[in-house]
């Protein structure tokens, strides 16, 4: 709730605005009833039309007509007012949530050890900041400022009835109970239905982002259409569990039904009971039923909301799931800062496992000494790739110690460390902006001068003055306008421009 605080004020002002739908939805059915009591019938105007006029005014049956046409478009023009600000209200302080939110778990997510990404895969780390983090504007601004303004209402419309005649409030009121029983039953089984499909939704656009990144695999091995099969397939589940969703939702609908047609026949018999023996006048039953709508309306809302909400609170449980998950790789308290290494590398006794699985590494022990050029071999599997995440702090020993100029890496700020590395994967990754900002992207601060020096120094520079705009040329998504070796050429120049004083070259 600590990022909902900037907009509680926006929230308040909402839900303030929603209690006008009450007393708006109090006046609308008054028109009708001051032309059936005193336009067609022969009770006197409401003191309350009575007050704006002078005290000999005639009220004709056809100024009668005029008022209540004229009272119906001013409700009208002050309910569609109303709807306008609180459309913009509710717009702006939903996708501001909506943004903070996802600012909030996509900052998160990044700061996650490399294990927590390669256990969950970047597909369900993507659906969540993008879909689940909606659930907050769902939850805040589209279902509980409603449901509270709709409990409001409700009591407002069940007393007004209780002044006119406490039977129709009674038989309103009894509507309440097993309406309670429906949403305890229902909520519980929406709830866990919910979070099967978030599941299956999040699975099948695996497959679409699995499928897109490997696009020249799929086509080079011709499997198009078995990897539409797998879309289809899990596609197929989530809609499975949408349809089982609307079928809850729809047996629950049906039975609020049942109980509101009860209690409007119920209604409607003692209501015209009362007209024929002259208890009540025919305004005033249509007052009631009017006002019988507007308490159904609030319930129905209500119930709607509750088992809404449902979905809102699966999203809102994944969000939380992740904001939970703490980082494997912690920055110590107390930890100090390092401007620059010498170099110099020592394991003691290292060893290391993903999760509960077998160790990749086991007792490792050597040294590398500043200035010194280092390979390291080995057959595939052997942990080597393993080797340089743990030596740049992307994961932390299960066991043993990783020392940098004679003292334990877990001491220093995780920032200061790992600028003390520049990087070059064996499949080079660049971003979808220019060549410029791609070896840019290593020193942030680099000069265009610098720049020059750090291509020319990867052999890049001749090849990107050949592009059509140069360095502004863009590489397109993950560099794919570029041939394999002129983006592993740029991944270099960006390591040199870093000028790190350890270079891995993996």
């Amino acid at each position: 709730m600590m990022q909902v605080r900037p907009y509680w004020m926006h929230i308040i002002s909402l839900f303030l605005l929603n209690l006008l739908a009450s007393p708006i939805a109090l006046m609308k059915p008054l028109a009708l009833k001051i032309l059936i009591d005193s336009g067609f019938g022969s009770h006197p105007m409401p003191s309350y039309i009575r007050f704006f006029f002078s005290a000999d005014f005639d009220f004709s049956f056809y100024h009668v007509v005029i008022i209540s046409a004229c009272l119906v478009i001013l409700i009208a023009l002050v309910e569609n007012i109303y709807g306008v600000i609180s459309w913009v209200m509710e717009t702006y302080t939903g996708e501001k949530l909506v943004l903070r939110f996802r600012i909030l778990l996509f900052n998160h997510i990044q700061r996650l050890s490399l294990l927590y990404h390669d256990s969950q895969g970047v597909s369900d780390s993507i659906y969540r900041i993008q879909w689940d983090t909606m659930s907050v504007r769902s939850f805040l601004i589209d279902q509980v400022s409603p449901l509270l303004s709709s409990m409001i209402t409700l009591i407002s419309m069940i007393f007004i009835m209780y002044l006119i005649n406490w039977h129709f409030a009674l038989i309103a009121s009894c509507v309440i109970p097993p309406l309670y029983i429906l949403i305890r039953i229902s909520t519980k089984r929406m709830k866990k239905d919910w979070s099967k499909v978030k599941e299956d939704e999040s699975m099948a656009m695996s497959v679409v982002h699995e499928v897109l990144n490997s696009i020249r695999v799929v086509k080079a091995f011709g499997q198009e259409e078995n990897e539409g099969r797998r879309f289809l397939s899990r596609a197929d589940e989530a809609i499975k569990g949408h349809v089982k969703v609307a079928w809850s939702a729809s047996v629950f609908n049906l039975l609020v039904g049942t109980i509101f047609a009860f209690a409007t026949a119920i209604f409607i018999y003692l209501g015209a009971d009362y007209v024929h023996t002259g208890k009540m006048t025919l305004g005033e039953l249509t007052l009631v039923i009017a006002y019988l709508a507007q308490v159904f309306g609030p319930l129905q809302n209500i119930s709607k909301s509750l088992n809404n909400i449902q979905s809102s609170i699966a999203s809102l449980d994944r969000v939380n799931s992740i904001l939970d998950h703490s980082k494997e790789v912690i920055e110590q308290p107390g930890a100090v800062h390092l401007s620059e290494a010498k170099g110099a590398f020592e394991f003691k006794d290292v060893s290391f496992s993903y999760g509960e699985g077998s160790p990749i590494l086991k007792h490792i022990s050597f040294k590398i000494n500043a200035g010194d050029r280092v390979g390291i071999i080995g057959p595939t599997g052997a942990g080597k790739s393993t080797l340089i995440s743990l030596l740049n702090r992307f994961y932390d020993p299960t066991s043993g110690e990783i020392f940098i100029d004679g003292i334990n890496i877990r001491n220093y700020k995780l920032a200061d460390y790992r600028n003390q590395f520049a990087f070059v994967l064996q499949e080079p990754i660049l971003f979808s902006t220019s060549i410029k900002e791609n070896i840019q992207y290593g020193n942030p601060k680099a000069t265009q001068n610098e720049i020059m020096d750090a291509a020319r120094s990867a052999n890049a520079y001749d090849f990107i003055l050949n592009c059509k705009e140069g360095f502004d040329t863009s590489v397109g998504e993950r560099g794919m306008q570029l041939s394999g070796g002129e983006r592993q050429r740029i991944s270099l120049a960006r390591a040199f421009i870093k000028k790190a004083p350890v270079l891995i070259l993996d």
